[in-house]
């Protein structure tokens, strides 16, 4: 992983990142979305300060992570739901955990004190990864949502942070 490093996500890596999502999205077992959104839409939904990619040595962009506010509502202003994406060239070589570990300590250095996300039950490498990055499943949430004409139970995970009181 020496040749791996995450910096912000920029403008100028939309065109990556959106494929990347795509790529995730038409394996099957990323989300209930089946197309990835415009750039606008990505830009306007995410928050800017929690946005990263891991590049190689190129800075050619292999995954990404970015954070969604849980809720408009005050008192979850320290909640936030995440996503992350890894390019299937590119998957087993760590990066979705180099990505969470930066989340994980920008989130906490902004006073967040939770990160949330639901996963498919069927998605093991994604239930492992964060449960080695110390979420914890807080429930399943069956036949929650049809895709690709089946019901999926989504799996909800959350990490406390333990330095945000």
């Amino acid at each position: 992983m020496a040749d791996i490093t995450v910096r912000p996500l920029r403008d100028d890596d939309a065109e990556r990142v959106l494929a990347i999502y795509q790529a995730g999205l038409d394996a099957g077992n990323a989300s209930f979305e089946t197309t990835a959104p415009t750039w606008a839409a990505f830009d306007a939904a995410k928050l800017p300060e929690h946005r990263f990619v891991a590049v190689d040595g190129n800075d050619t962009v292999l995954g990404w992570i970015a954070v969604a506010p849980a809720s408009t509502r005050a008192v979850y202003a320290g909640v936030v739901e995440h996503s992350v994406y890894v390019d299937p060239a590119a998957q087993g070589r760590g990066v979705a955990r180099l990505l969470l570990d930066t989340l994980i300590a920008s989130t906490e250095a902004a006073g967040i004190w939770t990160i949330q996300s639901g996963v498919f039950p069927d998605n093991a490498a994604s239930l492992t990864l964060h449960e080695r990055a110390g979420f914890r499943v807080i429930g399943v949430r069956e036949r929650v949502g049809r895709h690709h004409g089946r019901w999926r139970d989504v799996v909800l995970l959350e990490r406390r942070s333990p330095v945000v009181t």
